[in-house]
């Protein structure tokens, strides 16, 4: 009996799609650590969260803080909270995602915060475009406006899938196999709108597809 249940759990190891690595935190909640971007004037830590951005002027661009590890498969989950003028107020998780050399920008795909982007999977500085946007009815539904929200954003070869305070948005195969499957991860504050954004609990699980 022992030999057969050894060799059930053997083949269903090897016949698992993926092996996942242990889940772990990319922000401690007192430092950058890991970290890069326009700490000195855009980023900040308050009471154990990243934030950016001012209700009383316009942020007056797009800025990231970014991981200065890249990441290829894995699932991440965000908490977040974005507060300010609801019709330009914008922010965003970027993925798979590089700096532009010499600039503020960088490119990549981005699950959307604000306006009637939530949900949405854009491709910042690259396509420049929504590249799926879910039923306004069911972000009504899944959107906290001015309140804490959770992306789980999950990468597997091709496909991508977001989560949005668990009712799924997206979930689309990229095409083009030119663009690349790994990159940095950061987080966006968006410019033109007085708003402040929130982050924390950011945690990634690694996945290693099998016969990678």
């Amino acid at each position: 009996m022992r030999s057969l249940i050894l060799g059930g759990m053997t083949f269903l190891f090897l016949c698992s799609p993926s092996l996942h690595a242990e889940p772990k935190s990319l922000f401690d909640g007192k430092t950058f650590a890991g970290w890069e971007g326009d700490t000195e004037k855009t980023w900040r830590i308050e009471d154990g969260m990243i934030t950016a951005g001012n209700l009383d002027v316009l942020v007056p661009r797009n800025e990231f803080l970014c991981t200065k590890q890249t990441y290829g498969d894995f699932e991440l989950k965000v908490k977040f909270k974005l507060v300010g003028d609801k019709a330009k107020a914008n922010a965003g998780i970027q993925f798979r995602t590089v700096r532009i050399p010499n600039h503020h920008e960088v490119s990549g795909y981005q699950a959307d915060v604000g306006q009637d982007y939530w949900g949405a999977l854009y491709d910042e500085s690259r396509r420049k475009k929504v590249l799926v946007k879910p039923e306004k009815e069911l972000i009504e539904k899944a959107a906290k406006i001015e309140d804490w929200n959770e992306y789980t954003i999950r990468c597997e070869g091709p496909r991508i899938r977001l989560w949005l305070n668990g009712t799924l948005t997206v979930d689309y195969s990229e095409a083009d196999e030119k663009i690349d499957r790994t990159g940095i991860i950061g987080l966006q504050i968006h410019g033109g709108a007085k708003s402040k954004v929130f982050y924390k609990d950011i945690r990634i699980e690694e996945i290693a597809l099998k016969g990678k």
